[in-house]
């Protein structure tokens, strides 16, 4: 096994990177396509999303068969965990309507290609939120690995988003 691998407590962490990584690429790439009325940017975008649809069902997929073994304090599960769960989930959703869109009207919807970007940068929010409680989980908590005591109690620190404001 990989020697940086050999803490993981789960595959989950070393999936996570390329739904992020596609799909915020297929959202520059449906933009750029949008803004330069190019068509070579549309089809990148198409073959990002697919790819991203992809990824992210593994990663979802792992995350969820993961879930249960994830050695932090209920306390951090509630606040942290389940969240993070909720919004990949809502992802996961919002990707698998763009993508369905995308692939019966390839590779960039004409009609109704405004409320496609909104999907799209509403995917990526979405995203970007529910990876920010992942990083949370990770850096603060010890989640994806071994390298502290388990389990680390929640230390009461929510950001601005978090609180409400």
């Amino acid at each position: 096994m990989l020697t940086g691998a050999q803490h993981l407590q789960n595959i989950h962490p070393l999936v996570i990177h390329f739904p992020i990584a596609f799909l915020m690429g297929a959202a520059l790439f449906y933009f750029a396509a949008w803004v330069f009325k190019k068509d070579d940017f549309a089809k990148t975008g198409f073959r990002a999303l697919l790819l991203g649809a992809l990824s992210l069902a593994a990663a979802v997929g792992t995350g969820l068969y993961a879930e249960d073994g994830v050695m932090v304090a209920l306390d951090v599960r509630q606040k942290l965990l389940l969240p993070h769960k909720q919004f990949m989930i809502a992802t996961a959703v919002l990707c698998a309507f763009v993508t369905l869109w995308a692939l019966v009207r390839r590779p960039f919807p004409k009609k109704g290609r405004i409320l496609f970007l909104a999907l799209l940068l509403l995917m990526v929010i979405t995203m970007v939120i529910g990876a920010d409680f992942g990083g949370q989980l990770v850096y603060d908590y010890n989640a994806g690995g071994n390298a502290c005591p388990q389990p680390v109690h929640f230390k009461g620190r929510l950001g601005p988003r978090q609180r409400g404001g």
